[in-house]
């Protein structure tokens, strides 16, 4: 029966019946298939037949005896199961790559990042570097009996999302760079996705970080480049061309310093950590020093250490600011309840997030402004590369088809 042929239609409704158990059992923990038919409003036999598919595809299991409180038998549960399938999110930035996966329950399997130098390393052997750590995860994962379903790229830049190609990456100078197409060799079979670092960001934040839940907010990268995720009314605000978000390369400044993408005076220029290095230590701006590139965290642990200095307290000071001014326009435009700064923002939130939440009640319209919390990401620098994977998650739970029947 579950191999037979079905009228599009009725293909289209038992898809979407199998995405509704399945989402149920994800959200609201283990039940017995009386129960799943009550809360779903499916009916008993419907319920069974549907379990007995995502049971055939791997995605539930029969975990025990379910007291209810019922008198009669206990009904078997049914809990999420998916332990045999991996979703795997990587991350490419300035100077490292992220890769984070996990399984259908949400057990994580891998949270790493490696330094790497994709701003200076160019296009080919970046690519061949992304490709080297995807062959090394998804084998890792198959090793422990785990089938990747689905990869996420996140790359911080504009991402024409149907064809997997970066439309630009300023910083890291990548031009209609088709991230996909050269990963599949490196994943054979499996479905791959790219998509913008801040919105991948985002989506992390919305489902696992500091403010989950909060139906309007907006994520803050602080990494090399600054970038934006706005999560409105609970879903991802993407734009006509899926460019929404770029609120690095927002003028703020006419008379400032050319950013990476050739313009003048972006935010990007006043509150990304390349130009708080560059004020603090001006001697070994943002890159290679003495031949060896370092991690994120080695920079932010130099500026921690240095903190207390008048010089670098002002630096960090006038980010503060200005980050306060840009979170203005923020509000003023979406009309957030949190603004959750990440990346470096959230290590260095003891300095920043005072002065930005005064700047902003200062600059922004009175009453958004008074209910705009800032808070600090306590996802680190692999928010993106977990959002990555929780794309994938999403995508299995919205169409259990995806996953062949074992």
């Amino acid at each position: 029966m579950l191999q037979q042929r079905l009228p599009a239609d009725q293909a289209s409704v038992r898809r979407s019946n199998l995405s509704l158990v399945l989402r149920h059992l994800s959200e609201n923990g283990a039940r017995s298939r009386a129960v799943v038919a009550v809360e779903t409003g499916l009916s008993k036999t419907t319920v069974t037949s549907l379990v007995g598919e995502l049971q055939a595809r791997g995605l539930v299991r029969e975990i025990g005896p379910q007291h209810a409180g019922a008198v009669g038998r206990p009904g078997l549960a049914l809990a999420l199961d998916g332990s045999r399938v991996g979703a795997l999110g990587l991350e490419v930035n300035v100077d490292y790559i992220a890769a984070f996966a996990t399984d259908l329950a949400g057990r994580v399997l891998i949270d790493r990042r490696v330094t790497f130098d994709a701003m200076g390393s160019g296009v080919e052997r970046s690519l061949d570097e992304v490709a080297a750590v995807t062959r090394r995860a998804v084998g890792e994962l198959g090793s422990a009996g785990v089938t990747v379903a689905g990869i996420t790229v996140a790359v911080p830049g504009l991402i024409d999302a149907h064809s997997g190609v970066v439309d630009v990456a300023p910083n890291l100078g990548w031009h209609r760079t088709p991230v996909a197409g050269r990963l599949t060799d490196a994943a054979p079979g499996v479905p791959i996705a790219v998509g913008n670092d801040a919105n991948l960001a985002a989506l992390a934040e919305f489902t696992s970080g500091v403010a989950a839940g909060t139906a309007d907010l907006v994520y803050l990268t602080g990494e090399v480049g600054v970038g934006g995720g706005v999560i409105s009314g609970g879903r991802l605000l993407e734009g006509a061309d899926g460019f929404a978000g770029e609120m690095g390369h927002v003028m703020v400044d006419p008379s400032g310093e050319r950013c990476g993408c050739g313009r003048i005076g972006c935010w990007e220029t006043k509150v990304g950590l390349a130009a708080l290095v560059r004020t603090v230590t001006p001697e070994h701006p943002y890159g290679l020093r003495d031949g060896v590139l370092r991690d994120p965290e080695e920079r932010l642990a130099e500026i921690e250490h240095a903190i207390g200095d008048p010089p670098v307290d002002q630096a960090i000071a006038a980010v503060g600011r200005w980050l306060g001014r840009g979170a203005a326009t923020l509000v003023n435009l979406f009309n957030p309840r949190v603004i959750v700064f990440g990346g470096y923002f959230a290590r260095l939130a003891g300095q920043l997030v005072p002065l930005a939440q005064a700047e902003l009640e200062r600059l922004g319209m009175a009453g958004s402004a008074r209910r705009c919390t800032i808070v600090a990401s306590d996802l680190g620098f692999g928010a993106a590369s977990r959002g990555g994977a929780g794309t994938v998650v999403d995508r299995i739970l919205s169409d259990p088809t995806l996953i062949q029947i074992r």
